[in-house]
């Protein structure tokens, strides 16, 4: 049995400015992460989705990056902009955001 329904690690990890791989950190995780949590509270769904932080997913080139388990879809470029719909179309309606999409087979359209 899995405990959530959904469960959406977003990357807040922290890196050097001089760092070339650059950081999610840097690209406004921590608003993509509260926006995330305010919408999941604001829908009732404590308990059934879980939004966490999480350290280096190792895609820093595409931070902000997101993962939605059970489904296992990695979500890269993910701006404060683009945090309703994928918490309407995936997480709550479980329909993946194409468009934000990191995971898609090779020559999938990106």
């Amino acid at each position: 049995m899995i405990p959530y329904e959904r469960h959406v690690f977003i990357c807040t990890n922290q890196r050097d400015p001089s760092n070339p791989k650059g950081c999610c950190a840097s690209k406004d995780a921590d608003e993509v992460r509260s926006r995330l949590k305010k919408l999941a509270f604001d829908a009732g769904l404590r308990g059934r989705i879980r939004i966490n932080s999480a350290g280096c997913l190792d895609r820093c080139e595409d931070g902000v990056t997101i993962v939605v388990y059970p489904e296992a879809v990695w979500y890269g470029n993910v701006g404060p902009e683009d945090v309703d719909e994928l918490f309407h179309e995936h997480v709550l309606n479980g329909r993946p955001v194409e468009r934000l999409r990191t995971d898609r087979p090779a020559g999938a359209d990106r």
